[in-house]
């Protein structure tokens, strides 16, 4: 019973603490559960909202628990707010408002649970040094991909902390950047990047945020691996002076339970991999002029589609603001081979069914990767920041998809763009690039499928975490 009990005291416990928005939450949760399923203790704190559908994905055993954070009252913020799923670019600045302000019970929580380690996300730039008067070594988990990070936030970007970068040093990778597909962004993409040096409700810029814990953190870690993004994670560990870990290819786990019947039986109608998926996340919209392309350009295709469009804050009607945005007769033109939803839907289920062959999506990471897996051609229409970096790894580097023209000012695209992307990966089959293509797509869908690489980085990076813990 002795040495039982020796061991249970050495038992590494880790404190997870991600933004509170679910595209990062969800990362987490994965990360959490490979981590418990090596004998780690995990603490996973987040806010009141988030904690029943949090429940039902990770792993909670007598050892592992779950902690509801309080919401500090914040000026302009609901009182009511308690869920990443009422989360707008407002609230989510007023959130990271309150997110410092609960600086006092993060303390009292680490006082009192003692882990070793506590991951935190990209926002938190105090928690290091809060975590290392108490003895708890600070790790950031990265969501964002090593791509976009070794693009966007190193040092050297931002030389003089009074003057953030002009926009054309943000069209251009920074010095010593290595040799890949990345070798300019265009205006609009560049004018986006320059989000993440402004100022909101007094706070840090989220760039100021990123450099502040890249400076005092004791390790960082990405859901990524050197077969996917060695050139990045290369030039990020010659650059951040840091320890960096892989989490490796970061694969979702498979869909529970059964596609919703109505979407069954409409997908059902249609010959194998002919049905184009369409949908930009649960963060992403696009504007009206946008959609109207957009919805041309799979008309154009005369291939049957499954368009997603969301809108933001549940406050709008979203089936009206769906209507107003259609072109004119539309769903009368399309009836017989186009569905236009708003909310949300089983992507999974809908990417695996065996009448969807292609993916046209926002070039979200794990998207991408549910895409692969799946067995879905991908075109990439990418929206904001890390984005337009994925899409660039995915469609340059690694060449498993296309993305949709778009025009250098604005980033406006046509029905026409929209209608080529989709020819190069479903209609012109014979086409060398469409060839190539997919014989990529085999070739990294085997790769992201065979599940000894996965394990071999995460028994790694539990040795990582192990020596980390372990050093004074």
């Amino acid at each position: 019973m002795e040495e039982d009990s020796s061991k249970e005291s050495t038992k590494l416990h880790i404190a997870i603490f991600p933004w509170f928005a679910y595209g990062h939450i969800n990362p987490f949760i994965q990360l959490s559960n490979k981590l418990s399923s090596h004998n780690i203790q995990i603490s996973f704190f987040s806010i009141p909202g988030n904690i029943r559908r949090i429940e039902s994905s990770l792993n909670l055993s007598a050892s592992n628990q779950l902690i509801s954070l309080t919401i500090p009252p914040i000026v302009g913020l609901s009182p009511n707010f308690d869920s990443s799923s009422d989360l707008t670019s407002q609230t989510a600045e007023l959130l990271k408002v309150a997110l410092d302000q609960m600086q006092p019970q993060v303390k009292t929580l680490l006082s009192q649970l003692k882990p070793h380690i506590i991951l935190f996300d990209f926002a938190h730039y105090w928690l290091p040094s809060l975590a290392s008067e108490l003895s708890v070594k600070a790790v950031n988990f990265s969501v964002f991909s090593a791509v976009a990070n070794s693009y966007l936030t190193i040092p050297s970007r931002m030389i003089d902390p009074n003057i953030p970068p002009a926009l054309e040093d943000l069209m251009k990778p920074p010095q010593e950047y290595p040799e890949t597909s990345i070798t300019a962004m265009k205006t609009f993409q560049a004018r986006d990047f320059m989000y993440l040096y402004k100022s909101f409700n007094g706070g840090p810029p989220a760039f100021e945020r990123i450099m502040g814990f890249i400076n005092t953190c004791d390790a960082t870690i990405y859901k990524s691996c050197t077969e996917v993004e060695g050139p990045y994670l290369n030039y990020l560990k010659t650059r951040l002076e840091k320890p960096l870990f892989s989490a490796g290819p970061a694969v979702p786990l498979p869909p529970t339970g059964a596609l919703d019947k109505k979407w069954e039986s409409w997908l059902g109608k249609f010959p194998e991999k002919t049905v184009i998926f369409c949908n930009f996340g649960s963060e992403t919209y696009l504007n009206d002029d946008q959609i109207k392309e957009l919805t041309l350009g799979l008309e154009l295709t005369g291939l049957p589609f499954f368009l997603v469009l969301n809108f933001g804050t549940r406050s709008i009607d979203a089936t009206n603001k769906l209507e107003d945005s259609l072109p004119e007769n539309f769903r009368e033109r399309i009836k017989d081979r186009g569905v236009v939803h708003t909310g949300w839907v089983q992507q999974q289920h809908i990417l695996a069914h065996k009448s969807v062959g292609c993916y046209l999506n926002h070039s979200g990471f794990s998207s991408v990767i549910e895409g692969i897996v799946n067995d879905c051609q991908l075109a990439f229409v990418p929206q904001k920041g890390d984005q337009f970096l994925n899409s660039k790894l995915f469609s340059g580097d690694l060449k498993v998809g296309v993305e949709v023209n778009r025009r250098d000012e604005d980033g406006f695209f046509g029905k026409q763009d929209i209608l080529e992307a989709i020819k190069i990966v479903m209609l012109d089959t014979e086409n060398e690039l469409c060839k190539s293509i997919r014989e990529n797509h085999i070739k990294w869908r085997n790769f992201f499928l065979n599940e000894e690489i996965e394990s071999r980085y995460v028994a790694n990076l539990v040795k990582e975490l192990q020596r980390l813990a372990q050093q004074v």
